[in-house]
């Protein structure tokens, strides 16, 4: 699976994944991309059945997640800092618990805990899609009836973690990503009440946050 991805800021500069939510793709970023590549190089990959990217027609979030393992690999890249938000969120965590040396920092944006959320069955909508339909029902299912070995798996992330929940207007349950973040040994929570998608509607005050969190919080050098 080879991603298409855009790439901002200097080669040399410390990485910076940005990952994006279902349905979306690399674009939805690009406002966060083009703060944060002041000081980070930036790569942005469009998740497999999204964008830019291949739709195969198979998807989950442990092969979203080795997507974007392979992605790193791709690059000759030994670590780097990931954002997530939603669904790349999740993809992140799985990342970071599977393969800890491969990450430094973690941020996860408005992301679903790994517990059941007991969300409606998506009705396709009419029209051409900039995405596979297919993503979207088995992303949901995977949503409804989580491996418990993801939950079990969140106390071994010991890298820092910023959590960012988006408050009462989230159709996120904000008690269970709270208990989420308690879970990580270097975890913080954050609540920025913009709803699910904080990076979108309050993007000043989330790059404020996560600019924050990058400055003080001392990355994990990897272990090989």
């Amino acid at each position: 699976m080879r991603l298409a991805h855009r790439e901002s800021g200097s080669p040399e500069a410390p990485p910076l994944v940005l990952l994006h939510g279902l349905t979306s793709d690399g674009t939805a970023w690009d406002a966060v991309a083009a703060h944060f590549a002041a000081r980070h190089r930036v790569l942005v990959p469009d998740l497999r059945g999204h964008g830019r990217s291949p739709r195969p027609g198979t998807y989950s979030f442990e092969l979203m997640r080795d997507d974007v393992l392979s992605f790193l690999d791709e690059l000759a890249l030994p670590s780097a800092g990931l954002i997530g938000h939603s669904l790349g969120g999740v993809v992140a965590y799985l990342l970071a618990s599977r393969h800890p040396a491969r990450v430094t920092r973690l941020v996860l944006e408005e992301t679903p805990p790994p517990v059941p959320l007991n969300l409606p069955s998506p009705q396709r909508p009419s029209g051409p899609l900039g995405y596979d339909w297919a993503a979207r029902p088995a992303i949901v299912r995977q949503l409804n009836a989580p491996d418990p070995a993801w939950w079990d798996a969140l106390p071994a992330i010991t890298v820092p973690t910023l959590v960012v929940a988006g408050g009462e207007e989230s159709h996120l349950p904000q008690r269970a990503i709270a208990a989420m973040a308690g879970r990580f040994p270097a975890g913080r929570l954050v609540t920025i009440p913009a709803g699910h998608r904080v990076h979108a509607l309050r993007p000043r005050e989330f790059c404020a946050t996560v600019e924050e969190f990058l400055a003080t919080s001392q990355p994990t050098p990897p272990a090989f």
